[in-house]
Formats: C-alpha cells, sequence, structure tokens
C-alpha cells in the first residue's frame, strides 16, 4: 500500500500538485471573469429567478427542472470536500488556505457558468429520449481541426473520449472512493460501527438508487440537498457561537497571512505562502469542481431551450458550496482551536514518518526544517532498521516520530489491544507490517498529533455545547453529503460510459461502481485522497482547453441569449451591461 501512495504522490507533483496547474486553473477563471464582464456577479440575481422556474416553459426539452439539475449538481460537489476538505487544507496551509479556497470559488463561479453554458449547448438527445451532455461532446462537435486542404482531424473526439474516459477514473477517485471513506471512518468513531458494516450496507442502498438513473438520482437528490444543509449548518452555527469569542480572531487569520503563508503556531510547523495557495486551490476545486467538467453533465439534463440559461444556475454551487459551507466549516475549525492541537489518535501508516535523528518542538530551527521537509523543499534521512519496544514504550534512541505533519508525542505500540513488546522493523520512515517479526501480528502506533480531516471536523463539533454529541452532527452530515455526491457521480460516470460504449454497458459500469464504493470502506484514507487528486486533475486540463478554445462561442450565445430574452419577456428587468 505504501509503494502505491509513494506512486500516486509523485504522479501528482507533476499534475494537480504542481504549480502550473493551480495557476492554469485560477488564471482561466479570472479570464472569463474579465472577457464576459464578471458574470458571476451580474447574473446572480437572474440565476435566482431562473432556479425558482419564473421563467419555465413547458416545451422545454430534458429530463430534470432547474432546481433538481442544481440540486444533483451540488449533490456532487457537496460532500467530503466541505467537511474533510476544508480541515485537510487548513491542516496543510494553516488559516491562509481558506482564503485561497473563497478566491477560486468566485472565479469557480464565473468559470462553472461557462462550462456548462457550453456542454448544454451541445448536448446530446439519444434514441431513448433521454439527454445526455458534458464536454465530452462540445469536444466531440467543435474541437476537431480542419486542414487547408478540407480534411477533418478528429482531435475533438480524441479530447471527448479522453475526458469521458477520465470521468469514469473520476466517478471513483472523487465520488465512489473518498465519500464511503469518510463515512465509514466517521460512523466507526461516532457510533463503533465497523468500517465494512457501513460499506456493505450503503453499497446497497447506492446500487438500489443509481439504477433508477438521472431521474430518481433527481428525485433522491433534492430531497437529501437541503436536509443535509440544514442539519450541518445549525450544528456549525452552534459550534461557533459557543466560541463567540474567537471569531474576529479566527477572520483575520484568514486573510493576514494570505500572501505571505502561516507562521508555526501550536503543533502546526508553519506552510509558505507557495504551499498554501497551493493547497487552498486545490482544496478549493476539490470542494467546487468549477473547472473539472462534472456539473455540466448534470445540467445538461435540465429542461431548458437556452444554454446559457442553465448556466447561470451552475453560477449558484459554487457560492452555495464554498463560500458559504466551506466559510462555515472553516469558521468552526478556527473558532474551536482544534486545528493546531495535538489530539490522541491511532496514527495511519500513510501520515507516519520516522526520522533518523532526533528533532523538538523547542528549537526553532528544527521547526523551520521540518516545515520544509513536508513542503518538499528539503530531505532528511528517513530512519531505517530495528526499534526496541518495551510494554509499548520504544526505547531506541536517535529518533523523531511524525504524524501528520506533526511532532508526535505520547507513542504507545500496540499489538491488537495489547501493550506490544519486541522488535519494530522500519524500513524507509515507515514500519515494515510485511516483515517476518510482524507477520500475523495487529501492529499499530498511538498518541498525540495534530488530525486532519473528517476527523479534525468531528473534533470541532464536539468543542461547542453539544458537547460528544456534536460529533453526530458530523457523522450524520457527513452520511448524507458524501452518499448524496456517490448518487451524483454515478451518474456522471454512467453518461461518460454511454459516450465511449453506449447505454448497454451502463449496467456494468454501476455494478463495479458499487463493487468499489464497498471496498473503499476499509482502505486508508490517505491513499484515497491521493488517487482523488490525479482524477481531478485528468478531468479538469481538458475542459479548461476546450472552454478556452471555444470562449468566442461561448460570448456570441451569451449575446444570443439576452436577444432573444427581451423578446420573449420584454416586461422583466435585464442585468446592467448585458
Amino acid at each position: 500500500m505504501q509503494k502505491i501512495n509513494s506512486f500516486l504522490v509523485g504522479m501528482n507533483d507533476y499534475l494537480g500538485g504542481h504549480w502550473w496547474f493551480v495557476y492554469f486553473l485560477l488564471l482561466t477563471g479570472v479570464f472569463f471573469t474579465v472577457y464576459l464582464k464578471f458574470p458571476q456577479i451580474r447574473y446572480f440575481g437572474h440565476a435566482l429567478k431562473i432556479v425558482r422556474g419564473r421563467f419555465d416553459r413547458k416545451e422545454d426539452v430534458g429530463d430534470t427542472s432547474h432546481f433538481q439539475a442544481l440540486t444533483t449538481a451540488l449533490s456532487g460537489t457537496v460532500g467530503t470536500g466541505n467537511i474533510a476538505g476544508v480541515a485537510l487544507a487548513i491542516h496543510l496551509g494553516g488559516p491562509a488556505a481558506l482564503f485561497w479556497m473563497l478566491v477560486t470559488a468566485v472565479f469557480g463561479m464565473c468559470t462553472k457558468f461557462v462550462e456548462v453554458t457550453i456542454s448544454h449547448k451541445y448536448r446530446d438527445i439519444l434514441p431513448d429520449g433521454t439527454v445526455s451532455g458534458g464536454p465530452m461532446y462540445y469536444m466531440r462537435k467543435r474541437l476537431n481541426v480542419k486542414t487547408r486542404s478540407g480534411k477533418i482531424i478528429k482531435t475533438g473526439a480524441i479530447l471527448g473520449a479522453f475526458f469521458a474516459f477520465a470521468t469514469i477514473l473520476s466517478s471513483f477517485g472523487t465520488g465512489s472512493l473518498p465519500q464511503i471513506n469518510s463515512i465509514s471512518d466517521a460512523l466507526f468513531k461516532s457510533f463503533g460501527i465497523e468500517h465494512i458494516i457501513t460499506g456493505a450496507v450503503l453499497a446497497v442502498l447506492l446500487g438500489l438508487v443509481i439504477i433508477g438513473g438521472i431521474k430518481r438520482i433527481a428525485k433522491v437528490t433534492s430531497t437529501l440537498v437541503p436536509a443535509m444543509a440544514l442539519i450541518y449548518l445549525i450544528g456549525a452555527i452552534l459550534v461557533i457561537a459557543t466560541n463567540f469569542q474567537n471569531i474576529g480572531p479566527s477572520f483575520v487569520s484568514i486573510f493576514t497571512d494570505a500572501f505571505t503563508g502561516t507562521a508555526a503556531v501550536g503543533g502546526f510547523l508553519g506552510a509558505t505562502f507557495a504551499f498554501t495557495f497551493n493547497k487552498g486551490v486545490n482544496r478549493g476545486l476539490f470542494s467546487n469542481e468549477a473547472g473539472q467538467g462534472s456539473a455540466p453533465i448534470a445540467h445538461s439534463a435540465a429542461k431548458a431551450q437556452e444554454p446559457v440559461s442553465e448556466g447561470m444556475v451552475a453560477i449558484l454551487e459554487p457560492f452555495i458550496d464554498t463560500i458559504l459551507i466551506c466559510t462555515i466549516t472553516g469558521l468552526v475549525l478556527l473558532s474551536s482551536g482544534v486545528w493546531n492541537e495535538k489530539i490522541d489518535n491511532r496514527f495511519e501508516q500513510a501520515d507516519l514518518e520516522i526520522l533518523d535523528g532526533t528533532y523538538t518542538e523547542k528549537n526553532v530551527s528544527d521547526i523551520q526544517l521540518l516545515s520544509s521537509y513536508f513542503s518538499n523543499d528539503t530531505s532528511l534521512h528517513r530512519y531505517a532498521g530495528i526499534l526496541s519496544v518495551e510494554d509499548g514504550r520504544i526505547i531506541t534512541d536517535g529518533i523523531t516520530i511524525l504524524h501528520a505533519e506533526s511532532f508526535a508525542e505520547d507513542v504507545y505500540v500496540y499489538n491488537g489491544d495489547k501493550l506490544y513488546t519486541g522488535n519494530l522493523p522500519v524500513r524507509k520512515g515507515k514500519p515494515d507490517f510485511n516483515s517476518d517479526e510482524l507477520s500475523g501480528k495487529m501492529i499499530y502506533l498511538q498518541g498525540k498529533s495534530l488530525i486532519h480531516s473528517a476527523a479534525l471536523t468531528t473534533e470541532a463539533f464536539k468543542r461547542s455545547v453539544l458537547g460528544d454529541s456534536g460529533q453526530y452532527i458530523v457523522a450524520i452530515g457527513l452520511l448524507l453529503f458524501a452518499f448524496s455526491t456517490a448518487i451524483s457521480w454515478s451518474y456522471y460516470g454512467g453518461r461518460a460510459v454511454t459516450y465511449l460504449f453506449g447505454t448497454r454497458y451502463v449496467i456494468v459500469y454501476r455494478l463495479v461502481y458499487v463493487a468499489g464504493f464497498f471496498l473503499a470502506s476499509f482502505t486508508d484514507t490517505t491513499i484515497v485522497w491521493n488517487l482523488s487528486y490525479i482524477t481531478i486533475a485528468l478531468m479538469t486540463i481538458p475542459n479548461l482547453v476546450g472552454i478556452l478554445i471555444l470562449q468566442k462561442d461561448i460570448k456570441s450565445t451569451i449575446g444570443q441569449y439576452w436577444k432573444d430574452f427581451r423578446k420573449d419577456w420584454p416586461d422583466e428587468k435585464v442585468p446592467r451591461g448585458s
């Protein structure tokens, strides 16, 4: 598993984790914001009217209403990114990472508007009367190259096929695997329910929902999304209200270090500006999926003759998902103070590092060295050899144990539920569970360290008038958020399968999707998250290239929309500059 994780991390370093990807994503949103004169602001009020059905017509073609398309797309974005993803961003980059998540959302509102508009315009009506759309369709229809001799080179078809294949991968990396992983972890910590039991029960429920196709999916998500948002927000507001004295300092910490990075504080070892910026933008994308090309697949099924109207509905997604829900989650984490506090927890192998040498938090140079190490700016020697353990305590000198990018304290080694005595082989800074010495043993390390993802948000919700019962709100909220995300992504992947292989293979995909959902319930969380980073990049890159190429088509489509709108609705006010 460690080799798989190392491969995924290395691959991500050249894709979504690299600086060029972050700038490409953000600058695309900036370009369209300027090019289209800030549509996310000018069209916001108009988008609300469309969602309410003010301009609906009976003859509109599609499978879902505007509201159902919005909730289906939101259910695909409002998920672990809002609970676990925000916590991971702050854990890695400090409070300033939340600032860059919000910036990504502002420009992401415009990117969503653009990608949904052009995808809806070039959607297909299938032989059975249902609608299928998404970036792969506009790529196939509009991105082929015509040579001077008149020959057509099917570059668009190739790009569309690549995007569709990436969508299938991402349906697992974004929609299935990390969602159930976070659910099973939360339910195990809150209620003691075994991971495999959670996976089995929810896999059956998932299968029952997705077999019904987009109409059943839309019906379920249009009920789940408002309910889950209400439950979660009530709990979050209670946490923030309990820690009201920290609201001001929390806001200040988000903005003051945005362009400098966050200094070391508490158990947090600090992060450079580049690292904070990268993690904030990456987590912002994972949360609202602007530019990824997933939401256009859901919106393409909406009943609308005008593609621009559905694009306007999509403007609301990053606003609700990131600017509202992620900000509230961030304030919960910061005001409660848990983001830089060491918590007793069971160490995960992927987050564990054993270094050769003694380093302490009391030494400023050691803190700077470790901060650079986690930002990939330097390399320290990982320990390799045999550690001696007596009654759970490691008695070998000259090592430093790190977990979740923090100095670990009060570390004990367990074999099952008993303290371990014996040798602990270590290879490349990790306990070597494949060694003969540990074969057949249930060895793990436990102690105090920083925590991240859903576990961090769960701990924050306990720091309120709710007490320990606060963890149940996170568990239930995460269950609803993540399960609805898995439902929506099964539709995205199914439409990609339809594009590549035809409708008859969708049932095969759904069976594999449900099986993967079950297996991920008891897989290491870090590996699952690292897989999701890569699949996001594989979808985003071709989609951003596509919408940039079609910028003139998009602008002319918007202009035509307002011409038609003035004719059809002469008494309605039109946004200034339209």
